[in-house]
């Protein structure tokens, strides 16, 4: 079934506002965040967002809060 031009255009639009951000972790430390996520009922992305939203949280510097380097 081929992709609508609303679809494709729609999914345009959002990937333009993401960023991309890598991370390669060892393959056995990879193997335990995928499985901690499943655990969780979580997809990768969402977990491993989920822990910096929290980690930034407890360092004072929530998600909505620009960082001190950032422009204003």
């Amino acid at each position: 079934m081929p992709i609508s031009e609303a679809k494709k255009r729609n999914n345009a639009n959002y990937t333009a506002k993401c960023d991309y951000i890598n991370i390669r972790p060892l393959k056995p430390e990879g193997a335990k965040i995928r499985a901690a996520a499943e655990n969780a009922g979580q997809s990768l992305q969402g977990y491993i967002l989920q822990a910096i939203r929290e980690r930034m949280e407890r360092d004072g510097l929530p998600i909505d809060q620009p960082a001190a380097d950032e422009e204003k």
